[in-house]
């Protein structure tokens, strides 16, 4: 667990299966062999399943199993601890993935009674869309990259709002929230680092 790439492999797998070439594009700065290694590794251990299918180009999926899914409340825990404590406004240059962001909630708690489904819009720089689904039932959540007609709430907003609403000012103010908004607010209060420290110091 203490290897740099582990845990982030962990995060990136938990919306589901994920090619190898989708895992380097995720997971900016680590080589080709290094992730082939950690990939292997993580197999040998019993944290992932490699299926292989039959296409040409050969192609591989990675999947969490459930030894690996017992990792995300660790994974939401070092979240909220990152937010609480490293959280610094980002340079002109550098760049934010809210999705990697998002694929830390399923490792975080939401109120007991809070249930229902949340779709996420993000509005990246490049001028595509990005969406992502949170659910919650029975207390776990679960994320999804997909669009979501059956969702009882949505957000949407550009990158530089994301980075606002789940900053240390919690600011809203330029997502555009519809539906259940008590639902969206349960979800954004669980991510967003104002709301940890806040219930740090409860």
């Amino acid at each position: 667990m203490g290897d740099k790439w582990t845990l982030l492999i962990v995060r990136d797998l938990v919306p589901g299966p994920r090619r190898f070439v989708e895992l380097q594009r995720v997971l900016p700065g680590i080589s080709t062999e290094q992730l082939r290694s950690r990939l292997n590794r993580m197999v040998a251990d019993g944290l992932l399943t490699r299926q292989r299918y039959r296409e040409v180009p050969p192609r591989v999926d990675y999947e969490l199993t459930e030894r690996a899914r017992d990792l995300l409340p660790v994974v939401g825990a070092l979240a909220r601890w990152g937010t609480r404590w490293a959280w610094s406004p980002p340079r002109p240059d550098e760049s934010i993935d809210i999705g990697a962001i998002l694929r830390t909630a399923p490792g975080l708690a939401v109120p007991d009674g809070v249930e229902g489904v949340l779709e996420v819009t993000v509005m990246r720089r490049a001028g595509d869309l990005k969406r992502y689904v949170l659910t919650a039932r029975n207390g776990r959540v679960e994320l999804t990259e997909r669009s979501a007609p059956e969702a009882d709430a949505r957000v949407a907003g550009p990158e530089r709002a994301w980075i606002e609403a789940l900053g240390p000012d919690a600011s809203r103010t330029e997502l555009e929230i519809t539906g259940d908004h008590e639902i969206a607010e349960a979800f954004l209060d669980a991510l967003a680092a104002g709301a940890v420290r806040d219930a740090a110091v409860a």
